[in-house]
């Protein structure tokens, strides 16, 4: 488990790009037989992922939680973005195609994440957040998330929007989950911009091809900065910065929330007029 401090606005505006690519941007989050973690300093979100090959990998303990075992006082939301797999959790065992959402709550204590096949491994992607409260392990898949399709061909983001882990959908102490894909042709994601002082965001951008990039947009409206992102890398974006991005094609990206609120509407928008 690494870890990532809090940077404020004064300390970015006077970085280079390797300084923010090293704040900011998580490049090698996949490995095969392995989970990784990153322990953030942003509302203790904990962005990480697990690619199960041959054998199950158990979700280990860590020195920097302090706790008898991970979920203690955590939860976690796992979304599946490789081949089929399963995921055990206190001996029960959840199926998850690609794009399909697991929550598991405070209290849960042994878990296991495996692939169907070690030649299409699936890959989880993980985000976990401190939990007050036990809520019920749930899983979601795609089709049950409801998906939402939004945006136009003229302005290059026609999308779907699947929504998981929220007031409305899976219940949670403070995380929020979900997931976005682009159509062919589309390659804006949320702009308009905006912020929310409220709760951190982190993006995991992937389904892009090895010779596309997304430009990912942070920062304060007013000094915009910019980190170039390439398949299965993340994004660990500040509650004052922006996110947003445009890319050389499609792609597809999870967003994940942490904070004071989960409510999915709450953000302050920013004009295109005070964008700088």
């Amino acid at each position: 488990m690494t870890e990532i401090f809090a940077c404020s606005p004064r300390e970015v505006k006077g970085m280079d790009t390797a300084a923010l690519r090293e704040s900011f941007l998580l490049e090698d989050l996949f490995a095969p037989a392995q989970i990784q973690f990153t322990y953030t300093h942003y509302d203790r979100m904990i962005v990480g992922s697990a690619l199960p090959t041959d054998a199950p990998l158990t979700l280990g303990n860590y020195d920097p939680l302090k706790a008898q075992y991970f979920l203690e006082r955590r939860e976690l939301g796992i979304i599946n973005i490789g081949g089929k797999g399963t995921v055990t959790a206190d001996g029960q065992t959840y199926e998850l195609s690609k794009l399909d959402c697991l929550y598991l709550g405070k209290g849960t204590k042994d878990v296991q994440f495996a692939s169907a096949d070690a030649a299409n491994p699936a890959a989880y992607y993980l985000l976990s957040a401190p939990a007050h409260a036990a809520y019920p392990n749930t899983l979601m898949t795609a089709a049950g998330a409801a998906p939402v399709q939004l945006g136009t061909v003229a302005t290059s983001n026609q999308r779907t929007i699947y929504k998981y882990i929220h007031e409305d959908g899976i219940a949670s102490c403070q995380l929020v989950m979900g997931l976005t894909v682009l159509e062919p042709g589309s390659v804006w994601n949320t702009m308009p911009a905006h912020t929310h002082n409220r709760r951190m965001e982190a993006y995991l951008y992937f389904d892009l091809a090895a010779d596309s990039r997304v430009f990912h947009l942070m920062g304060q409206p007013s000094e915009t900065r910019h980190l170039v992102v390439a398949d299965r890398q993340a994004i660990v974006c500040p509650p004052w910065s922006i996110h947003s991005g445009c890319g050389t094609a499609a792609y597809s990206f999870i967003w994940g929330m942490a904070g004071e609120n989960k409510a999915f509407t709450d953000m302050d928008p920013v004009t295109f007029e005070q964008l700088r």
